[in-house]
């Protein structure tokens, strides 16, 4: 959630920052709402005030102005009160929707608008007809789709025999990276409640995105960023607690409402997949440095398998709804002819943390204050396979795996 403090401070120039980011949302309602909101609380208040006046008036003895003074209290105070609880669910109801406050720095639009601030590496040349992932796959028995539909429905995947050995060797081998840059690994629950959804923003907003368990009031996970969001939810840390950063390796689970292109076919988007996380929570201070580390993380993973890629600052309208400023990583894949995003490092300042009550002290007897975080895939795995794939295509149809993956002894 954002910082009503600062809305209510400096409401022209939150309101002009939230329209970059998304026009449709209704951010004046949401200034009247909040301004509602204190009014009327300020009301009752006073209605209050005045009713145990007259109750302590009425304790030398009951008279008739006083009963009919009470009366008119009272009707007034019932009214109030009714406006008021309408008034906050309706705020929280808009507040709950309303997208994190982007950094000066990010370019405003669209996805036309992003901007690529880094490029490493060339794109593969071939002395032969490139294929895409999805033919090699079949040619190599490592897929079958077929199957995966007809036990579950579309848009999942069956691995098989050298497929299911490169998803454990790369899993293993971006965990242990991950651990060398410093995250901690976390292996998490894959279903979690409603309220961990919403405090790390899926919900209310991305409801119909998440698979659910109704039965048991649960939902399997989207990303293990909810998870690691709420390990620390209403808690208040030390300052040398701080930096906390983690990483998990989990699958996640998306319904992806909606079409897809021709081109998204094959691993591209499927609504299962594994993924490492990277997770941090640190001082507000720390955050800019943080994304860095991130960024440096999962650009390491890129550099030792030999891939070629490029990293853009996304737009306003282009950011994950809790973002304040993101970097996407985009690998190049020449069966697709074009870069497809392996990684989104995102800093959400405080955004999650004020829906968790996620806090820090410098000191025993400080304020408690709220912490950032920020989070990273590291990376999403199918993207990486097909590029790999892709990339290290032989002309009889074989794959070259990158040797940094052999010292696992699956590949």
């Amino acid at each position: 959630m954002i910082d009503l403090v600062k809305l209510r401070n400096a409401p022209t120039e939150i309101i002009q920052a939230l329209r970059k980011k998304d026009p449709s949302f209704d951010i004046d309602n949401l200034v009247e709402l909040d301004k509602q909101h204190r009014t009327l609380t300020a009301e009752v208040e006073t209605l209050r005030a005045q009713k145990n006046e007259l109750a302590d008036k009425a304790k030398s003895g009951v008279t008739d102005e006083i009963r009919e003074q009470s009366k008119e209290i009272g009707k007034a105070l019932k009214a109030k009160t009714e406006e008021l609880e309408k008034t906050i669910e309706d705020f929280n109801h808009l507040y709950l929707r309303c997208p994190n406050v982007p950094t000066n720095d990010i370019p405003v639009g669209g996805k036309e608008a992003n901007k690529v601030v880094k490029t490493v590496g060339k794109k593969p040349t071939f002395d032969f007809e490139v294929k895409n992932h999805v033919d090699l796959g079949r040619a190599l028995d490592w897929f079958d789709f077929e199957a995966a539909a007809t036990m579950t429905g579309s848009q999942f995947v069956l691995y098989k025999n050298d497929a299911v050995k490169l998803i454990y060797s790369l899993m293993m081998f971006m965990v242990s990276n991950n651990i060398k840059h410093g995250f901690s690994p976390i292996l998490p629950p894959y279903l979690v409640n409603e309220k961990s959804l919403e405090i790390a923003s899926n919900f209310p907003k991305f409801k119909d995105d998440v698979y659910s368990v109704p039965a048991d009031g649960l939902y399997l996970t989207p990303t293990s960023e909810v998870n690691l969001t709420n390990i620390y939810r209403n808690t208040i840390l030390t300052a040398d607690e701080l930096p906390k950063r983690m990483t998990a390796w989990t699958s996640c689970f998306r319904r992806e409402a909606g079409g897809y292109g021709a081109q998204e076919r094959g691993l591209i988007r499927i609504h299962q997949f594994e993924k490492a996380e990277l997770y941090t929570i640190c001082e507000p201070s720390q955050s800019n440095a943080e994304l860095d580390r991130m960024l440096v993380c999962a650009e390491d993973i890129l550099q030792q398998l030999g891939l070629h890629y490029q990293i853009s600052l996304l737009a306003t309208q282009d950011m994950s709804f809790p973002s304040a400023k993101t970097f996407d990583i985009e690998v190049w894949m020449p069966g697709q002819q074009r870069y497809y995003e392996v990684s989104s490092a995102s800093n959400c300042t405080d955004f999650q943390a004020r829906r968790g009550a996620i806090r820090f002290k410098t000191s025993q007897n400080d304020k408690s204050q709220f912490v950032n975080t920020l989070n990273a895939s590291s990376l999403a795995l199918p993207r990486l396979m097909v590029a790999l794939m892709e990339t290290y295509q032989q002309p009889d149809g074989s794959i070259l795996i990158p040797d940094v993956l052999k010292k696992f002894g699956l590949v």
